[in-house]
């Protein structure tokens, strides 16, 4: 059944006229009956009874009524709904990043969106990049900033890829240490230095691919939270290979160094959304956020 029937049967019944209703709609009063005629084959019940000033609705038109109203009331409402949606006046929006792009990246898109869009419900999830891609792929989250890995690049044929920015890593000393005045510096002047690491196992991936060939790193301390780990560098227990966006509030007493060219690291940053399913209009307007959160620390490296 066609929801202009409805429509019209709404119309005629509140003005108990085919001719007013006909005048309300716009319609010539011979498609208004047409279209009455319509719903009362599909209904397969006369809807009014036809007098010689205007109509009156029968029994079965009495039963209908409230329903046809119901009907349009929903659909009015789930149209609201879409528009607003569409405006993001309402809806939600599940983030998911890894650890240094919540440090500040994400964090500065995700205000933004909010001071813009504050009806919308936002939720970030820190995680590692593989447990953020599984979490998009089961619908958990609605987009993921996540990193490339040296264990071999993000499926582009299950993930669409924004790029965000080039991290760079760099080398974070103590204000005291030897080599803390020369700003670039070359791994191999770090080859007597201990490494303060995240893991003993995992970091070595983080290690891998950042030292060049031959370039073994004496690892005495763990610390697993990037607080831990700058808090024994800043002791002078060691040198930290430190992520880029993980800069952001390194305390005063480490000086963070480039790395040599020939030595330096280079991972890309994306915000991914699974290949094949149409973006929620809230991911597009944070894709916006991103990329303006990610031009202004390219602009500062």
């Amino acid at each position: 059944m066609e929801t202009q029937l409805l429509e019209v049967f709404q119309t005629v019944a509140r003005y108990r006229s085919i001719t007013a209703a006909a005048r309300q709609l716009r319609f010539t009063q011979s498609a208004v009956s047409r279209q009455i005629a319509a719903l009362e084959a599909a209904v397969g019940v006369r809807v009014f009874d036809r007098l010689p000033r205007g109509v009156v609705l029968t029994e079965e038109g009495r039963t209908l009524l409230p329903h046809a109203e119901a009907v349009l009331a929903r659909l009015t409402a789930a149209q609201r709904d879409l528009d607003e949606l569409r405006g993001l006046g309402t809806g939600r929006l599940r983030v998911g990043a890894f650890p240094t792009a919540v440090a500040a990246l994400v964090p500065r898109a995700l205000a933004a969106f909010r001071a813009t869009y504050p009806q919308v419900a936002l939720s970030l999830v820190e995680g590692m990049t593989p447990t953020l891609l599984d979490r998009l792929v089961t619908g958990d989250a609605d987009i993921a900033v996540v990193s490339s890995s040296p264990t071999g690049p993000i499926d582009s044929d299950r993930f669409d890829l924004h790029h965000l920015l080039d991290e760079r890593l760099l080398v974070a000393v103590a204000r005291g240490h030897r080599l803390a005045d020369r700003g670039t510096v070359r791994l191999a002047d770090l080859a007597d230095d201990p490494f303060v690491v995240g893991s003993a196992t995992a970091e070595e991936t983080l290690l891998r691919a950042s030292l060049p060939t031959g370039f073994s790193p004496k690892i005495d301390i763990v610390a697993a939270e990037w607080i831990g780990k700058l808090g024994c560098v800043a002791a002078g227990l060691g040198v930290a290979l430190v992520p880029a966006l993980a800069v952001q509030g390194t305390p005063a007493d480490i000086a963070m160094l480039r790395l040599h060219r020939d030595d330096e690291s280079v991972r890309q940053v994306f915000a991914a959304t699974v290949a094949g399913r149409s973006r929620p209009p809230a991911v597009t307007r944070l894709l916006a956020h991103l990329d303006e959160a990610a031009g202004g620390f390219e602009e500062r490296g």
